[in-house]
């Protein structure tokens, strides 16, 4: 069984990989015994997150901008440098967006779109002959994009391009699994509810327990929820598995 749920010794790159739900799952890795590497825009910050690691696992940073195609190549320039496969892609660097809707500015569209969709689509572009020479017939390379659950139900907030930038990235998981299937590539995309994170921090401070009320299990998200559906779908026990969209948000958006 420790076999099956096993990812030691493989190689990961966790974008945006510094804070909340990322370092969450760089985090599992690294002490699950991957080799991990989390990229940001900000290296102090994931420097100190490596130093919070401290004997937990082998971990390095890589600075990168993922809203342009260029960072996107760059990053994967610098990782084929010093890796010459990639087991696991986690894309889960994002940025949102909350104005009224009289006030929603093009802008909005612009940064998160760039950032939550096409960075998606150009960076795993860019890694795929990376996963191509990691994967195999009986244990694929895998892609795990972070979508959101306000990407499959109407969201509370008046976040409208965030919401539809992961519903976008939820339907470009299956159609990339489709694609890169014959590569010995799976694709999937985790949609999370409410995690403690950066992202949620001033949401959850305002309304935190109102959210609380929303979900069926009656808590938010903790760093084990998300570590293990991460490293369920890198490992053996998830290798059958592509083109999914799997919630892990308490219940919230099947129960409704």
């Amino acid at each position: 069984m420790n076999e099956l749920f096993s990812i030691a010794g493989k190689v990961a790159l966790v974008t945006g990989g510094g804070s909340g739900i990322g370092w969450m799952i760089a985090e599992g890795y690294a002490r699950a015994g991957a080799k991990v590497y989390i990229a940001s825009r900000k290296k102090e910050e994931l420097d100190a997150r490596i130093a919070e690691l401290g004997d937990g696992g082998e971990m390095h940073a890589l600075v990168a901008n993922l809203s342009t195609e260029a960072g996107c190549n760059a990053l994967g320039d610098e990782l084929e440098a010093q890796e010459r496969k990639l087991d696991i892609l986690v894309n889960n660097a994002g940025a949102n967006w909350g104005t009224p809707y009289e006030e929603f500015p093009e802008s909005a569209w612009d940064r998160v779109l760039d950032l939550n969709l096409k960075g998606v689509f150009a960076l795993t572009r860019r890694l795929t002959p990376m996963l191509e020479r990691a994967g195999t017939h009986d244990d694929p390379a895998r892609v795990i994009n972070i979508g959101s659950i306000d990407g499959i139900q109407v969201p509370a907030l008046e976040t409208y391009s965030y919401s539809a930038s992961k519903a976008a990235v939820h339907h470009m998981s299956c159609v990339l699994a489709k694609k890169l299937a014959s590569r010995h590539i799976t694709v999937n995309a985790v949609a999370p509810g409410p995690f403690q994170s950066r992202m949620m921090k001033a949401t959850l401070e305002r309304v935190g327990d109102a959210m609380v009320e929303m979900v069926p299990l009656r808590r938010i998200g903790r760093e084990e929820d998300m570590a293990g559906i991460a490293i369920y779908l890198a490992s053996r026990a998830g290798a059958y598995v592509t083109g999914t969209v799997i919630p892990v948000d308490g219940g919230i958006s099947g129960t409704r």
